[in-house]
């Protein structure tokens, strides 16, 4: 008798804990679900993570964030513009001597912890299950794989949109100055991560304006602290906005009207889930379908956002070097993920197997274009530009003087830095011919001139892993190296002043030219226009230049 009551007792001991056990789960099945998509997509990108081949902007950040921390701040602010606080990051990592590998890792740790934030987002607007749908379209695609690795700022900007979009619903729930507080603080971090940050900024006023008029007063408030305390960020994006001439008249030409944007939001689309254009028109009729289902105020933020957005564009004057790319609409793309989610979840209640379907054949589909659109994600460079990369990094690392002046932010001289933490710091850029020309002028003595041409990048004429052995003219000025697909060219002596690295400049990228490296006419044209600045006729061709595009 004694043993059948124990025997009672432990059954009745171990069903209450099984119960909570199934209890816990139906709590946190989502969380769970969630972590195992985030972990699924950190083995990935940490296993990937140096994949793909080093990228100029990587280079460009790591030599910025060389600099000191006022030296930066004032690097970001007076010249180039742009995101001060991806360059605070590339300076940290710059100092703690991390390297490409730390940048990388920083864009990993950005995009991963954004697959939370989209399940928050989702499940605030749309349920658990959208929730998870969402998160589930977004880790795969090629937006957050690609940029989970490449160490620029969009990772950063797609986990702070979030948050800044999740502070606002909670403050307009809640009311309280710290939510609030909250908002303006995120609102700062979107809008110093990327200039485009004002565009999300622009379509949550919008949407206070048309579903939160009862917080008005209080969004006002915190809408006037961001724009006080956001000077130094509209200034930086002034800079960037005068050097590419953008803006909302003078010169530069709109992107194109409605149809040009309409273009640009259906390659954006595509690039968020897959660009082939019958996956895009799929996923943009669930994502229409998607917005009609939502409730009346998750709908509102959606269609605010988007609107705001197609306005800007609309209304823009873009410089002929401003052409807006996919990536900078990331922010939108948790939005279009809980729009298809919540078309597939409504297929889901008339016929869970084919929900699951789609949804497993969007995830292949879009690991597919992953694949297509950015093969050494996957695939790794070829063993044999790796290994020439490697033995050029090592010749400039051990064979550079510190007062070297370099052309462009090549990976090659990021890789010769690592190597050798005294590399030259005098790097002028390619892309931009008065900042060129002022940092030439800035650079005090001007040592040997040195120049990178890659044949193997995808923009040649004829993309291979090996280069013709050629000089410029006179051969007298300069020596080169070839390594596999890259010709190093440097000049012989010190070229001392600005004209005469000009100068030489043009004879290393003329014969960029004559082997079809696709560079080369870009960087050739900032030359001569560099001079033709530094003589004092900068101005009148940049004129013309601006009317004739």
């Amino acid at each position: 008798m004694t043993q059948g009551i124990e025997a009672r007792v432990e059954t009745a001991a171990v069903v209450p804990a099984r119960a909570s056990v199934r209890t816990r789960v139906a709590e946190w099945w989502l969380w769970l679900c969630v972590g195992g998509v985030t972990l699924a997509t950190g083995a990935f990108l940490f296993h990937q993570l140096m994949a793909w081949p080093p990228h100029e902007d990587e280079t460009l950040a790591l030599f910025v964030g060389r600099d000191s921390l006022p030296g930066v701040v004032e690097h970001v602010t007076r010249d180039r513009g742009g995101a001060p606080l991806h360059f605070l990051v590339a300076w940290s990592v710059a100092h703690l001597g991390l390297g490409l590998g730390g940048l990388r890792v920083a864009s990993a740790v950005f995009a991963l912890a954004s697959l939370p934030l989209v399940a928050m987002l989702g499940r605030r607007l749309a349920g658990p299950t959208v929730a998870l749908v969402a998160t589930v379209v977004v880790a795969p695609s090629w937006m957050l794989l690609f940029h989970g690795v490449y160490g620029r700022m969009y990772s950063l900007f797609l986990f702070s949109s979030l948050a800044c979009t999740l502070a606002l619903l909670e403050a307009l729930e809640r009311g309280t100055r710290l939510r609030w507080a909250v908002w303006a603080t995120t609102a700062l971090l979107v809008v110093a991560t990327h200039p485009y940050g004002v565009l999300l900024l622009a379509g949550q006023a919008t949407y206070v304006l048309v579903a939160g008029r009862d917080r008005l007063r209080q969004a006002t408030v915190a809408g006037a602290a961001v724009l006080v305390l956001g000077i130094p960020f509209w200034l930086t994006d002034l800079v960037l906005a005068d050097r590419f001439d953008v803006g909302v008249g003078g010169g530069g030409q709109r992107l194109g009207g409605p149809t040009a944007v309409a273009r640009y939001l259906w390659r954006a689309t595509g690039e968020a889930t897959a660009g082939w254009w019958p996956v895009t028109l799929a996923v943009l009729a669930a994502a229409i379908v998607g917005v009609v289902l939502l409730r009346r105020r998750p709908r509102a933020l959606v269609l605010c956002l988007v609107g705001a957005t197609v306005a800007a564009f609309v209304v823009a004057r873009l410089g002929g070097s401003a052409s807006p790319e996919s990536r900078h609409l990331i922010f939108l793309a948790p939005f279009l993920a809980i729009a298809v989610a919540t078309t597939l979840v409504a297929i889901g209640r008339r016929s869970a197997p084919l929900a699951v379907g789609l949804v497993a054949a969007l995830v292949v589909v879009e690991l597919a274009w992953a694949w297509h659109r950015t093969s050494p994600l996957f695939e790794w460079e070829p063993d044999a530009r790796q290994a020439a990369r490697t033995e050029a990094e090592s010749w400039l690392a051990a064979t550079s003087a510190p007062d070297d002046v370099l052309f462009g932010y090549e990976p090659l001289y990021l890789g010769a830095w690592e190597r050798n933490r005294s590399f030259p710091t005098t790097v002028i850029p390619r892309a931009d011919e008065r900042l060129a020309l002022r940092t030439l002028e800035r650079a005090g003595r001007l040592g040997r001139g040195v120049w990178v041409l890659d044949a193997s990048e995808r923009n040649n004429l004829r993309p291979r892993l090996e280069i013709e052995y050629r000089l410029p003219t006179p051969e007298a000025l300069f020596e080169a190296r070839v390594f596999g697909p890259f010709l190093v060219i440097r000049s012989r002596e010190p070229v001392r002043t600005p004209k005469t690295f000009l100068y030489e400049s043009a004879r290393a990228y003329l014969v960029g030219q004559q082997l079809g490296i696709g560079d080369a006419d870009i960087n050739l044209r900032t030359v001569v226009l560099a001079e033709r600045e530094r003589r004092g006729y900068g101005p009148s061709l940049r004129s013309r230049s601006s009317n004739s595009r």
